[in-house]
């Protein structure tokens, strides 16, 4: 009893308190909501805290790159192309260059990871650690990889797990989330990897 009322403390998050439902066929809404689940388990259920750095560096490059085009919009208004041509050539290299930019940073620092948390030291006196989550899933795919790294900011260590399992494990026929199992499957992860860093 004890675990199906945390499952649904997790996971009746919506605002009509309703589980979640989605297209079971849809592998794309699927996976959002296995990733939407792992978010509310590590938020809610192991009390992290959430860190949207990687998400505010991203929107800091998109935001830059959108100002050049609008300075060129604005710039070739007021003062009509060919008298705008530098300024234009400019704004244009500049958008493309910060495209470049957020290719490389999408491809080789954010990657996959669609989470980033922090466990505070209770005391407050140890630094943060860190549990970085990624998934994957193919598309025609019903295999769902779910990949937890664990960095202790004390030593510098760094371990790594994860699961690849058939999402039918966790929704029913109506396309429903089953939360205690899915729960369970994330909590069995976190767990091994927290074993992990004791033997260490």
């Amino acid at each position: 009893m004890a675990s199906d009322k945390a499952a649904d403390e997790v996971f009746k998050w919506s605002e009509d308190g309703k589980p979640v439902k989605v297209d079971k066929w849809n592998a794309t809404a699927v996976k959002n909501a296995l990733d939407d689940a792992v978010r509310m388990i590590m938020t809610n259920h192991f009390n992290y805290d959430e860190n949207h750095k990687l998400m505010d560096q991203r929107l800091f490059i998109c935001t830059i790159a959108c100002l050049f085009a609008v300075t060129a919009l604005i710039y070739d208004y007021l003062r009509p192309f060919p008298e705008s041509r530098t300024v234009l050539l400019s704004c244009v290299a500049s958008y493309f260059v910060l495209m470049a930019v957020l290719t490389l940073y999408t491809t080789y620092v954010e990657r996959n990871h669609f989470l980033v948390v922090h466990q505070k030291d209770p005391a407050g006196v140890d630094p943060d650690q860190i549990w970085i989550l990624d998934s994957c899933m193919k598309r025609f795919d019903d295999m769902y990889t779910l990949s937890m790294v664990y960095k202790d900011s004390e030593n510098g260590t760094r371990q790594e797990s994860s699961f690849t399992k058939s999402v039918g494990n966790w929704f029913d026929e109506s396309g429903t989330l089953v939360g205690e199992k899915f729960l369970s499957e994330v909590s069995k992860l976190h767990d091994g990897l927290r074993a992990e860093k004791k033997k260490n």
